[in-house]
C-alpha cells in the first residue's frame, strides 16, 4: 500500500505498458488485464481537488499522412512501431490518461528545390533592347546603320542621364560607319524624327544635334551634319502656314517641330572665325515667323504651343533682338493682347496668355545680379549691407553699417553698455543696496525678465572684452 503512495505521480505509467506485454496475463502470473501486483494494490483514483483542471483532450491526428519525401526529413532515432501495435487493447482509465498525455505526431513539410541560380544570365523583359552590351561590343552586332542609331536614340530616351558617358563612343562609332552622303542623310533623318515624334525628347535631341555637329568628321557634297539638319528643318518650316491651319494630327506634328526648333536655337552652337560661339541667326528669324503662324490661327492648341515656345526662348530672343535694336518682342506682346481681346479661345488659354505677359513684364523671372559675392563692395552692390545687424542710438534712431557715421554711433553704443560694470560673469550683483537705479529695476522686473536681462548684460560685457 505504501509503495503505491511513495511513488511519484505518473511513475508507474511507463511500466504498465511493458507489464502488459511481458509480465501480465495468466502466463506471467499477473491479472487478466495485464496489471502487476503493485497495480492491483493501488487504490482507485481520487477525484481532483477543486482548482485543478483536467488535462486537455488529445490533439486530433492529421487526416492525411505526410508526403513520401517527408519521412527522410525526420530526425534520426529509434524506430517507432505503428500506432496500431502500440495502442492498448483495453479501455481502462489508465490507458485513457496515457492517451491524453501522448504527443501528437509532427508532420514535416517537404523542402521545395528552387530552380533559380546566382549564375543565371541577366534577365531582361520582353521587348527590352540591351543596348549597353551591344554598345560595348561596337556596331558589329547591328546589320544596318539605321538599327544602331535607332537603338542608341531609344536608349537615350529611356536613360537620358547616360548622355555624357556614352556620347563619345557613339560619335566615334559613327565616324567609322557614316562614310557616304546617303548614310549622313539617313542619320539626320533618324535624329529629326526621334526629336519631333517622341515626347520630351526635343531637349535631348537638340543636345545630340549640337554634339554631332562638332564631332562628326564627314562632310558630304550637300554639307555637313549641321547644314543637312538645318535643311531638314527648313523643309518643315516652309509648310508652317498649312500646318497651323491643318487638322488636329497635323497641328500636333507642327507643334512638336516648333518646340524642337526652340530647343535647337538654345543648344546649337556655331563657332565663328575668331573662336567665338554664337547662336544660329537663321533659327532666330525662323522662330519669329513660327510665332506669327501660330497667332494667325488662334485656336487653343496653337496658342498653347506659342506660350510654351515663349516661356522656353522668350528671354533669349528678347536679349538678341535688343542687341540688334529690334522691337520684335513688343510686337509679339501686342499680338498676344489682341488675341486675348478678340480671339474666341477658351478662358483658360486667355489666362495663360495673360500670365505670359506678366512674366515678360518681370523680365522673364530673372533677377539681375550686379556682381558676385566676392566682388561685391558697398559702392557697386546695393544689397551689400542687407544682412548686417541693426543698432539703435540712445534716442531710439536705428542705424546700420551702411550709415556714414556708423563708427561714431557704434562707439557710443559700446560706451552705453558699460552702464552696469558691477556685474560679474556669474551674474552676481556687487553694486550694493545703495544704487537707486538698480533697486528700481529689481522692483519692477519679474524673475524671468530679470534673468534674461542679466544674460544680456553678461553677453554684452563678454563681447566688449573680446
Amino acid at each position: 500500500m505504501s509503495d503505491g503512495f511513495d511513488r511519484a505521480p505518473g511513475a508507474g505509467r511507463g511500466r504498465s505498458r511493458g507489464l502488459g506485454r511481458g509480465g501480465g496475463g495468466p502466463e506471467g502470473g499477473g491479472s487478466p488485464n495485464g496489471a502487476g501486483p503493485a497495480e492491483r494494490t493501488r487504490p482507485p483514483p481520487q477525484p481532483p481537488a477543486p482548482g485543478f483542471q483536467q488535462p486537455p483532450p488529445p490533439l486530433r491526428q492529421p487526416r492525411t499522412a505526410p508526403p513520401p519525401g517527408a519521412q527522410s526529413e525526420l530526425p534520426a532515432g529509434p524506430a517507432r512501431p505503428p500506432a496500431e501495435q502500440t495502442r492498448p487493447q483495453d479501455n481502462t482509465p489508465q490507458q485513457n490518461s496515457e492517451s491524453a498525455m501522448a504527443k501528437p505526431q509532427v508532420v514535416v513539410a517537404p523542402v521545395l528545390m528552387s530552380k533559380l541560380s546566382a549564375n543565371a544570365p541577366e534577365f531582361y523583359p520582353s521587348g527590352y533592347s540591351n543596348y549597353t552590351e551591344s554598345y560595348e561590343d561596337g556596331c558589329e552586332d547591328y546589320p544596318t546603320l539605321s538599327e544602331y542609331v535607332q537603338d542608341f536614340l531609344n536608349h537615350l530616351t529611356e536613360q537620358p542621364g547616360s548622355f555624357e558617358t556614352e556620347i563619345d563612343q557613339f560619335a566615334e562609332t559613327l565616324n567609322g560607319w557614316v562614310t557616304t552622303d546617303d548614310a549622313l542623310q539617313e542619320l539626320v533623318e533618324l535624329v529629326y524624327q526621334q526629336a519631333t515624334s517622341i515626347p520630351n525628347f526635343s531637349y535631348m535631341g537638340a543636345r545630340l544635334c549640337n554634339y554631332l555637329s562638332h564631332h562628326l568628321t564627314i562632310s558630304s557634297q550637300s554639307g555637313n551634319f549641321r547644314q543637312l539638319l538645318l535643311q531638314r528643318c527648313r523643309t518643315e518650316y516652309e509648310l508652317r502656314d498649312q500646318a497651323a491651319k491643318g487638322d488636329e494630327a497635323t497641328r500636333k506634328r507642327f507643334h512638336a517641330f516648333v518646340l524642337f526648333l526652340g530647343e535647337l536655337y538654345l543648344k546649337l552652337e556655331i563657332k565663328g572665325t575668331n573662336g567665338q560661339v554664337t547662336r544660329a541667326d537663321i533659327l532666330q528669324a525662323g522662330l519669329r515667323e513660327l510665332l506669327n503662324a501660330l497667332f494667325s490661327n488662334p485656336v487653343d492648341d496653337n496658342l498653347i504651343c506659342a506660350v510654351k515656345l515663349l516661356k522656353l526662348t522668350g528671354s533669349v530672343l528678347e536679349d538678341a533682338w535688343k542687341e540688334k535694336g529690334k522691337t520684335d518682342m513688343e510686337e509679339v506682346i501686342q499680338r498676344i493682347e489682341n488675341v486675348v481681346l478678340d480671339a474666341h479661345c477658351s478662358r483658360d488659354v486667355k489666362q495663360m496668355l495673360l500670365k505670359l505677359v506678366e512674366l515678360r513684364s518681370s523680365n522673364w523671372g530673372r533677377v539681375h545680379v550686379t556682381s558676385t559675392y566676392r566682388e561685391a563692395t558697398p559702392e557697386n552692390d546695393p544689397n551689400y549691407f542687407m544682412n548686417e545687424p541693426t543698432f539703435y542710438t540712445s534716442d531710439g534712431v536705428p542705424f546700420t553699417a551702411a550709415d556714414p557715421d556708423y563708427q561714431e554711433k557704434y562707439q557710443e553704443l559700446l560706451e552705453r553698455e558699460d552702464l552696469f560694470p558691477d556685474y560679474e560673469e556669474n551674474g552676481t550683483d556687487l553694486s550694493g543696496a545703495g544704487d537707486p537705479y538698480l533697486d528700481d529695476i529689481d522692483d519692477e522686473m519679474d524673475p524671468e525678465i530679470e534673468e534674461a536681462y542679466e544674460k544680456f548684460c553678461l553677453e554684452s560685457e563678454r563681447k566688449q572684452k573680446q
